[in-house]
């Protein structure tokens, strides 16, 4: 091993240091103030203990406790102090495992004679604070399986001699220890106990030993924490938004759709939400119509020699659902599509094609089924039975640049009318599971690169290893109107496939040449992208999607002819409206309309039906006064067709 090595900061520049020095050595070299907020380092772009000897030459970032990362070390540290907390309170309480995911939580198990009740967090809570109030430092130390057997027998911790049987031979194990506690784990962790700005308890429930319902029945806890109590302070009121916008909540309070035992993981959309679904589709087919795609209909059911053709079945078949119709077959024979791409094949095959009829667009809105395992299915963002927005280009080399840029253009417009914003672009490269010659695979990264590298306006990260079976691809996240980020558009460039299915054109020159196909998705699943919308507009769709676009509320029984009429001239101009026939109160109509987010509510009384007008009120309560009933129409008409977010 080298004496030296060049460590490489953010700003270029590089610093020399004895082979062996810490990330916290490389702090302190810094700056006091430095070393005392490190919590950790980020070596290579990998996240490691501030502990970590540094052996050679590497690229080294100091995270600390104002750093985003920051975040899960803090947690991860809080949650020692509170299995800490809990053996101080309840002496010989053994315990098992943490949490591996610590971005927004922690948790631990415990061998405990009773479920946690809410009257214990209060006193584990003020214990953890009193340990932080300590300021322990958390010491790590590797050692061989012998030693860590002994330190855990004499402390009555049986269920982490168990644990230790599942480290594999020849692994580093790591005992981090603050004050009297110590405990098996890999970091990492903070340098001290008061570095841990405020914690919450948040849960406690039961959880089997190893998630086996064959073995015992441990305790758990959950929590969380941050560098701060404002921080602590502003993820709970998070959370709270997150549950008022929570589409599985906006479904059934708006009475958009719902999920039934019969059909798991599969939605149901009742009228209102359909009205949606179809408004999505018609936006869509609007813009096929625009950017030259042909819409297909293509069957549920393949033979099974079809997507051992394509490679679905060799490496996406237990993703998929067999329909097989008779028992006595004894073999797979058929099944439910999971995807539209080698039915488009078999549609392009059909015929002779001339280089001249290149690009081919087809699209295809066709049911797909896939089995999404029952733990991971949630709401409309992960099901069973779901619709893409889906097409194939199949076109020649030489087209691959232009069709792409088309695509970008494609997808960012789309994405404006949604509000989404803060568009993040992947490029992803062959994964260990993939089909075809490597050589094609550089070739396909190469032409994608440089397409995204043609764009000013996009910068774009490699993801190594996480493109398709078949091919290399772009993807598009979007951040909602939380920040969230969420994956949707996908351009993948496929060389594979066109060579499966043996797939020609002919070129100028009247030789056969293979086609290339680009697979593409802009709103990706179409129940996906509905519940991602919904809590992205928190249910108050724009008045173009509204499955109701405007609500006619008369003040007495009197005026509920002119309500109609009012009703009628809306619809008249192609617009979703009703009338609230309902013999309530006039404040108790608003609060409904307001509920149910219907984006204009028209009041109307004898006053508005002698001077046929209305009193319009937009959602959420602004009042915009009595206007002429012609002059509301053309306005509502007028949001409505040019697909404007704002009433």
């Amino acid at each position: 091993m080298a004496e030296t090595i060049q460590i490489t900061l953010p700003d270029g520049s590089s610093r020399e240091f004895p082979a062996g020095a810490t990330v916290l050595d490389v702090a302190a070299a810094i700056g006091p103030r430095l070393a005392r907020d490190t919590v950790a380092g980020e070596v290579d772009g990998r996240l490691v203990d501030l502990r970590t000897r540094l052996t050679a030459d590497a690229v080294l970032r100091i995270v600390t406790v104002r750093d985003p990362e920051a975040g899960d070390v803090i947690r991860h540290s809080a949650e020692h102090v509170m299995a800490d907390a809990v053996k101080r309170l309840w002496p010989g309480t053994p315990i098992d495992a943490g949490r591996q995911d610590h971005s927004e939580k922690y948790q631990y198990d415990f061998r405990f004679p009773r479920p946690f009740r809410t009257e214990d967090f209060e006193r584990i809570e003020e214990e953890m604070r009193r340990i932080i109030a300590e300021d322990l430092p958390f010491e790590r130390s590797e050692v061989d399986r012998g030693e860590v057997r002994e330190v855990m027998a004499a402390r009555g911790e049986d269920i982490k001699l168990v644990r230790l049987d599942d480290i594999p031979e020849g692994e580093v194990i790591s005992l981090y220890r603050h004050g009297d506690f110590v405990d098996l784990c890999r970091g990492p962790h903070l340098q001290r106990t008061g570095q841990i700005g405020a914690v919450r308890l948040l849960e406690a429930s039961g959880a089997y030993f190893k998630g086996d319902e064959r073995n015992e029945m441990l305790q758990r806890l959950y929590g969380t924490a941050f560098a701060s109590k404002a921080e602590l302070e502003a993820y709970f009121e998070r959370l709270e938004e997150l549950r008022r916008r929570d589409h599985r909540k906006l479904g059934r309070e708006l009475d958009l759709f719902s999920f039934h035992p019969e059909a798991p993981a599969s939605p149901f959309f009742h009228p209102r939400g359909a009205i949606v679904y179809n408004a999505l589709l018609e936006l869509m087919r609007e813009k096929y119509r625009r950017y030259g795609y042909e819409e297909v209909i293509t069957p549920q059911i393949f033979d099974v020699e079809l997507w051992k053709r394509s490679g679905h079945y060799d490496n996406y078949r237990d993703d998929m659902f067999f329909a097989d119709a008779f028992d006595e077959v004894a073999e797979r024979s058929a099944s439910v599509k999971p995807m539209n791409c080698p039915s488009h094949c078999l549609l392009f095959g059909d015929r002779a094609h001339s280089y001249r009829e290149l690009p081919r667009r087809i699209a295809d809105f066709g049911r797909l089924h896939r089995y999404e395992r029952s733990g991971v299915v949630t709401g409309l963002t992960r099901v069973r039975s779901f619709s893409q927005d889906d097409a194939h280009i199949f076109c020649t080399p030489e087209q691959i640049g232009p069709e792409i840029e088309a695509l970008f253009g494609f997808i960012f417009e789309i994405y404006e009318i949604f509000g989404f914003s803060g568009v993040n672009v992947y490029l992803s490269t062959r994964p260990e599971k993939a089909i075809g010659d490597p050589e094609v695979w550089r070739h396909a990264e190469t032409v994608l690169a440089r397409c995204l590298e043609a764009r000013t306006d996009v910068t774009y990260t490699v993801k190594p290893g996480e493109g398709a079976f078949y091919g290399p691809k772009i993807d598009f996240d979007v951040a909602d109107a939380l920040g969230r980020a969420w994956q949707l558009a996908t351009i993948q460039l496929d060389f594979q496939m066109p060579e499966r299915f043996g797939l020609a054109y002919v070129d100028s020159d009247g030789v056969e040449r293979r086609p290339v196909m680009i697979h593409r998705a802009i709103l990706g699943s179409l129940e996906r992208f509905y519940g991602v919308m919904l809590e992205h507009f928190a249910g108050d769709l724009p008045p173009w999607l509204a499955p109701e676009q405007a609500r006619v509320l008369p003040i007495t029984d009197s005026v509920v002819g002119y309500a109609e009429t009012v009703a009628a001239t809306l619809r008249e101009r192609g617009l979703r409206a009703d009338v609230d026939r309902r013999s309530e109160k006039l404040g108790y109509k608003i609060r409904d309309g307001e509920t149910m987010k219907v984006p204009y509510l028209l009041v109307v009384g004898q006053r508005e039906a002698d001077a046929g007008a209305v009193s319009l009120r937009l959602r959420h309560g602004r009042d915009e006064g009595v206007l002429p009933l012609d002059a509301v129409v053309e306005r509502v008409t007028r949001v409505v067709s040019t697909r404007s977010r704002e009433a």
